[in-house]
Parts: structure tokens; C-alpha cells; sequence
């Protein structure tokens, strides 16, 4: 059997991490590897060591050797449980993958800017994960000015886009199957 890696694409409050939690409790021989993880275990532990302005590298770091000793180290499908906006970085993150044997699935959470705007007022999430941002409003209001590369078709084995969160368990159930065949 050939090992999955499931990619979230979405901003922030889109239910990235719930999903990945769920689909790990269906696919037993899965693991979530989630930066948000990395930076608040970065910003308890190794603050000094952030840059103080430009790409978290630190984070970054943190995350490939994680990724790469799941790669080299285990037998389970991988859930990457990031925002993964940018068509680049998802392009080279999954060219990883695929050069090591992996099928790939994006799941898009593409769910309206108001759901996702009254997520982030009403959230009990810790801050720990902030370097600069104040507030998840903050976080969402920066990823509304960039520009969103939308996953397509050519990027991944299998695309799936969730505009609605009750699409939720039934995308969770087609990528069980094609573990499951994999």
C-alpha cells in the first residue's frame, strides 16, 4: 500500500484542524503534522531564536525535519494541517511527497468570509501560535488582502473543496475509501 499525504488549504478559522483530527480517528495509520503545533512549542521554548521580521524559517525548519522523519521513519499517511495559501509552496511541499512514493489530496476549505469572521470573534483559541499578529481577526485580515491561490486539479492526485461545513464527514469518508486502496 502507498501512503497519502492530505494537504488543508484554507485561512485561518476554516476548520483545518478539526478536520485533520477527524480523519485521523478514521484512518488509524495517519498522522497530523500541524505548524501551528511548531510555533507555539517555538514561542514557549526558543523565542530569542525567531526572526524578528520575514518568514518564521524557524517554524519552517521545525516542520520539514518533522515531515521528512515521518517520510523516512514511519509507514503513515501524513495530514498536513496548514493554511498552505500559496500555489508555490504547496507545489513544492507535495513535489517532496510525490518524489518519495506519496499520492496526494487537497482539501480546500473555501467557506465564506462571514462564517469565518464570526469563527474568529467567538474563538477560544490560544494566542501561543502568534509572532506578530495580535488577534486571529488580525491573521484573517491579512490572508483577505493577499491573494489566495486557489488549489487546482493539476496540483494534487484527488482535490476536494468544502464550502459548507456539513461537506465535512463526507469527504472524510471518500478519502477513508481511497486510503483504504491505496
Amino acid at each position: 500500500m502507498s501512503r497519502l499525504v492530505i494537504m488543508t488549504v484554507g485561512k485561518t478559522h476554516s476548520g483545518k484542524t478539526t478536520f485533520a483530527k477527524e480523519l485521523e480517528s478514521v484512518i488509524q495509520q495517519a498522522i497530523i503534522i500541524d505548524q501551528d503545533n511548531h510555533a507555539e512549542f517555538i514561542n514557549s521554548h526558543y523565542k530569542k531564536l525567531r526572526p524578528v521580521e520575514g518568514p518564521n524559517t524557524l517554524k519552517f525548519s521545525v516542520t520539514n525535519a518533522i515531515v521528512n522523519y515521518a517520510i523516512e521513519q514511519s509507514n503513515l499517511h501524513i495530514i498536513l494541517s496548514n493554511s498552505n495559501l500559496n500555489k508555490s509552496g504547496r507545489t513544492n511541499v507535495l513535489q517532496n511527497f510525490h518524489d518519495n512514493g506519496f499520492g496526494s489530496i487537497i482539501v480546500h476549505f473555501n467557506l465564506p468570509i462571514d462564517l469565518l469572521k464570526e469563527r474568529v470573534i467567538q474563538t477560544q483559541r490560544s494566542k501561543a501560535v502568534f509572532r506578530s499578529a495580535s488577534s486571529f481577526l488580525e491573521v484573517l485580515e491579512r490572508q483577505e488582502e493577499t491573494t489566495e491561490d486557489q488549489p487546482s486539479k493539476d496540483e494534487a492526485n484527488y482535490l476536494f473543496e468544502i464550502k459548507d461545513p456539513n461537506d465535512t464527514l463526507g469527504i472524510i469518508q471518500q478519502i477513508k475509501e481511497i486510503s483504504e486502496f491505496r
